[in-house]
């Protein structure tokens, strides 16, 4: 069932049926990836970055994937529909479950069915449903830092020969110090994230249209 929120496509979709959509359009399907909840350090920068990678893709021809939601890497959503670009959101069932907000900028959201919020299926090397989605689709993922989902779906990207970037960026500090008090652990001092473990500096991709 397809329901039309405001300006925005929402539906729940399969894995293969979330496929034969991006098949269908034939574009470039850019996808970044990043911090969500977790926020970044600076803002400002994230974008910045965001914005030198989008202005190396044809708007008329890419769609520019995230997660649907505005948080963290989801601020991207507002600078790609500036620039004219289709957007899209892949999202497990947990963000409706849990009445997380969507991206006002995003054109088409995919809710994916799943127990998690994404990567690795505990104890595996298999991909989430949500993830498998996310990964299958995208020609090119772009990570601006990232937590443990990311680094899952960056592995999993490179393994199957998609293009992949990576920029280092610092997750909130103050949000990912409240966390740990909230959970009573200890204050943290490393706020690179997961996904700065495969990559210890930014791996610029050649361009190709």
């Amino acid at each position: 069932m397809i329901m039309q929120l405001e300006q925005s496509t929402i539906r729940e979709a399969t894995p293969e049926e979330i496929h034969a959509f991006f098949t269908g359009k034939g574009m470039t399907v850019l996808t970044f990836l990043g911090y969500s909840g977790a926020g970044y350090e600076n803002k400002a920068m994230m974008l910045e970055q965001a914005t030198r990678i989008l202005d190396q893709f044809d708007q008329k021809k890419t769609i520019v994937n995230i997660g649907a939601t505005p948080e963290g890497i989801g601020a991207v959503y507002e600078a790609a529909k500036r620039k004219g670009f289709l957007t899209t959101g892949i999202v497990s069932t947990q963000a409706k479950e849990s009445n997380a907000a969507l991206s006002p900028c995003v054109d088409i959201v995919f809710y994916v069915r799943d127990s998690t919020w994404g990567g690795f299926r505990p104890g595996t090397e298999e991909l989430s449903p949500t993830s498998t989605a996310m990964v299958e689709n995208s020609d090119v993922l772009v990570a601006i830092g990232g937590g443990e989902v990311a680094r899952d779906e960056l592995i999993a990207a490179k393994q199957a020969g998609k293009r992949v970037q990576f920029i280092p960026a610092d997750m909130n500090h103050h949000i990912a110090r409240k966390k740990a008090r909230k959970k009573a652990q200890p204050v943290p001092t490393e706020f690179r994230g997961e996904a700065a473990v495969l990559f210890q500096a930014a791996e610029p991709f050649p361009h190709r249209g």
